[in-house]
């Protein structure tokens, strides 16, 4: 009961910060997750006596976030730089405290790339040309993806789609979250565009279905590396952020970047 109670809480809340949240209470929103996400990804990889280094790299994490809120797309790639080259001049100096200055500088550099770099598409789909309601569509696919998943696997599944890092996942229920995220953004699309190519609009719900799995299978791999079982408990039922969050990592640079240089091809 409590992962159905918040599962509804979050989607009424997502809902909400899409239809009729302002610009500005969205970015603020997004840079509070990732840095949540990214804080229960270092808490998860970091050994203890690199602990203390974690709210630098919150503040590296969050700076992409941040120059995508204020000056959009152009200024991410140089925020990005900027983060790196903090983080080795960190590294360089930090270097006789540290276990290992090279695994040091690309765990964090990793971190702030994933988690950081990524969640900033979030904030420029919202600057996009109708961003909310594309996000409403990745949204679709992506909760239509996790649905058709676990139902068919639940039903179907046999054969196990990758038993290294996701013992639960199976390749039938891969397929059924495949079908599943290409007919949730089928639907939203049909609901929320007009003049839109339903063609075109299926195959990107079939590809972000299977980049979501991908975001699925990754965040196992950390945790596995890790040895912990969820990234954190703050969401009852749910694990941390980071866990709900995975996918959306993945697919929404996927999304923009369609769009940035595809979207004639969504339309008919």
């Amino acid at each position: 009961m409590g992962r159905i109670v918040t599962g509804l809480i979050l989607a009424i809340a997502w809902l909400l910060l899409l239809l009729v949240g302002s610009y500005p209470m969205f970015c603020l929103v997004i840079a509070g997750g990732a840095g949540g996400c990214l804080y229960e990804f270092l808490r998860m990889s970091s050994p203890e006596v690199e602990q203390k280094h974690i709210p630098l790299v919150l503040i590296l994490g969050i700076i992409p976030l941040f120059a995508a809120s204020l000056w959009g797309s152009g200024v991410v790639t140089s925020s990005l730089f900027l983060a790196l080259l903090i983080l080795i001049i960190f590294t360089v100096v930090s270097y006789p405290s540290l276990d290992n200055g090279l695994l040091f500088a690309a765990r964090n550099w990793f971190a702030i790339s994933y988690i950081g770099f990524c969640a900033a598409h979030l904030i420029l789909l919202r600057s996009y040309a109708q961003g909310n309601y594309w996000l409403l569509v990745l949204t679709a696919i992506t909760v239509s993806s996790d649905t058709g998943a676990y139902y068919v696997g639940r039903s179907l599944g046999k054969t196990k789609l990758y038993p290294a890092l996701s013992p639960g996942k199976t390749r039938a229920g891969a397929v059924g979250g495949i079908v599943g995220g290409m007919l949730g953004g089928l639907i939203a699309a049909a609901l929320l565009f007009e003049g839109i190519s339903l063609a075109m609009v299926a195959l990107l719900g079939l590809a972000l279905s299977a980049i979501g799995i991908i975001g699925d299978l990754i965040e196992s791999l950390i945790k596995r590396v890790s040895g912990v079982k969820d990234s954190g408990q703050i969401l009852p039922g749910h694990g941390g952020l980071l866990d709900r969050c995975d996918s959306l990592l993945l697919t929404a640079p996927v999304l923009y970047h369609v769009l940035y240089w595809g979207h004639a091809a969504l339309l008919k």
